[in-house]
């Protein structure tokens, strides 16, 4: 029997990675990753004013690039024909502005350098007033629209991102057709679909970030948008109301696109989703315990018979949409805005003699600076590492708030910052280091906290990511946090083999995702014990983390409040 193989395509922040994968059993055959290079450079970014936007050629070069790679690793001609589908997921909320054919408005005419046209990254919070707009005024209709949102709306997603676009730039009001997600935009794209009104939406993207549900029948009225803001008057019949789970096929690979990779036209294209979605079922997901995908920022998913949480709302958290993982069972989002974001932070903040003054050297030529500032910057995270790690728990005063990014859950409030005390004049790099870490881990038991206080029962932790594989020190730090053990999955880009696996779903390969888990999951590497010895301390810890976060907040003059009924 031929083998079958299928390819999980895997946006994030700073790269796309794509995966072959043998259906047969989740053996990864080859592999590529793509950086993004408009990105790398910092085009169309401002950080200080929180605008992240990513430009469409970014993702189809690296498309082009990474399943190209795949195949000539492979094997070239001969192994391309056992491909039989290929899945998407990538980063979210991280919609577009595009025409009448679904072509990004970046890639047409007199906007190819207008960041408004570009793709709004997750991490983009320059809607922040909008999204507060949005809490505001649903509190002004019986109906409750953000129920299965957990009751906040976020700067994050997607509504609040088209309000603030068509405000700051009416070309994009003229020229929008549609505004549409990454997810969608790429199967789509794959599949050579040339009018907007035919891309499938996916049901998770639409559940957790732009007010789909069920209940709903599609989207929330017109009346609830054009109240809103004028602007977004008739906004509503340009998108959806249908929704698709990620098991169903997007089409066929076009004609174009095959003869770019080399692949046939037979090639089934799944139905995108977000990166933690997928990467939950890469990880082997089982029902309440909670998938931790941890890269720059984290998001934590955990799975639940629908009918266990048939009329329970689990306020402020990103959202409990049915068959947004699973098809069948009910899939709830939380997360923290920043994650490896504030270790990389720290990295850059001590590393800023080595960024500006070392090139300037006058003991060492330019070649030589360059070369030892990527040597030191590399070792910096796993030296601050272990000598946190070796630090005396009776000399532990410092004590970090984990919010430089603002809060996604518990209550997406993405105004709040970051902040530290207890420093001293004996505070160093390494004992910095511990509470940032450790502010971390924090954030995370918040969540654990939330779903647990909401009667969702959290069994254990599974780690996901490069954080979850490359960092022991904050990962034992996690579990003796939570108390609770966590796994780490074996396979390296866990999100990539989750969209491999749907990908061999909607391809026919196999009937549910239930059976492309058991054949093609590959198992865990290690598992975290937590640590009765550090109980008392942690424990101590966190509450004086919840108290110095409520202090913050209440000196927030924009706090949201959840709005739950």
């Amino acid at each position: 029997m031929s083998a079958n193989y299928v390819i999980g395509v895997d946006y994030g922040t700073d790269s796309v990675r794509s995966v072959l994968v043998d259906t047969a059993n989740g053996k990864e055959i080859s592999a590529s990753v793509f950086l993004y290079p408009r990105w790398q450079k910092g085009l169309y970014c401002k950080p200080s004013a929180n605008q992240f936007r990513q430009h469409p050629l970014d993702y189809i070069e690296g498309l082009e690039h990474t399943i190209k790679a795949c195949i000539e690793k492979a094997g070239g001609a001969e192994i391309a024909h056992l491909v039989k589908g290929i899945s998407i997921d990538t980063t979210g909320s991280s919609p577009v502005a595009v025409d009448a054919t679904g072509t990004p408005l970046a890639l047409t005419s007199g906007f190819e350098e207008n960041p408004n046209a570009m793709f709004v990254l997750w991490k983009d919070h320059t809607a922040v007033k909008e999204a507060a707009e949005i809490n505001e005024h649903a509190t002004k209709f019986p109906v409750n629209y953000l129920k299965y949102v957990g009751g906040i709306y976020s700067s994050e997603w997607f509504w609040a991102k088209l309000l603030r676009t068509l405000r700051v730039d009416s070309s994009i009001v003229k020229g929008a057709a549609s505004w549409v997600e990454h997810c969608d935009w790429i199967p789509f794209l794959l599949s050579g679909g040339t009018d907007v009104t035919t891309m499938k939406r996916s049901r998770c993207a639409a559940g957790h970030k732009a007010l789909w549900a069920e209940e709903f029948n599609g989207l929330p009225p017109e009346d609830f948008f054009s109240s809103l803001d004028p602007l977004l008057a008739g906004f509503r019949d340009k998108l959806f109301n249908d929704t698709y789970t990620s098991d169903i096929s997007a089409g066929t690979l076009s004609e174009e696109w095959a003869g770019k990779l080399g692949l046939n036209t037979d090639v089934v294209i799944g139905v995108g989703a977000f990166d933690a979605h997928m990467g939950a079922v890469g990880g082997q997901i089982e029902p309440y315990y909670l998938s931790k995908v941890m890269g720059t920022s984290t998001c934590d998913i955990l799975v639940a018979p629908s009918q266990d949480l048939h009329g329970k709302l689990i306020g402020g958290i990103c959202g409990q949409v049915n068959g947004s993982v699973i098809p069948g069972m009910a899939g709830l989002e939380a997360g923290q805005s920043a994650f490896g974001d504030v270790y990389a932070w720290f990295k850059n903040l001590i590393s800023w003699p080595l960024n500006h003054l070392l090139t300037e050297s006058d003991l060492i030529d330019e070649a030589t600076a360059i070369a030892l500032k990527d040597e030191l910057e590399s070792k910096i995270i796993a030296n601050l590492s272990q000598q946190a790690e070796a630090l005396d728990d009776d000399d532990y005063a410092e004590l970090a708030i984990d919010w430089l990014n603002g809060r996604r859950t518990p209550d997406a409030n993405q105004e709040l910052k970051g902040a530290i005390t207890g420093l001293g004049l004996g505070t160093d790099a390494p004992r910095f280091f511990r509470a940032l870490a450790a502010a971390t881990c924090f954030g995370a038991k918040a969540i654990v906290d939330r779903f647990k206080e909401q009667g969702v029962p959290v069994k254990g932790i599974i780690g996901i990511g490069g954080v979850a594989k490359k960092s022991a020190y904050i990962m034992q730090m996690m579990a003796d946090v939570l108390e609770m053990p966590i796994r780490i999955h074996r396979f390296e880009h866990t999100c990539a083999l989750g969209a491999a696996m749907f990908a061999a779903v909607a391809a026919g390969i196999y009937p549910n995702i239930e059976a492309a888990m058991a054949a093609m999951g590959t198992g865990f590497e290690k598992e975290y014990t937590p640590s009765v010895k550090k109980q008392k301390l942690y424990r101590q810890h966190y509450q004086a983390y919840l108290g110095l976060g409520r202090y913050l907040e209440k000196h927030n003059k924009k706090d949201v409040k959840p709005y739950l009924s």
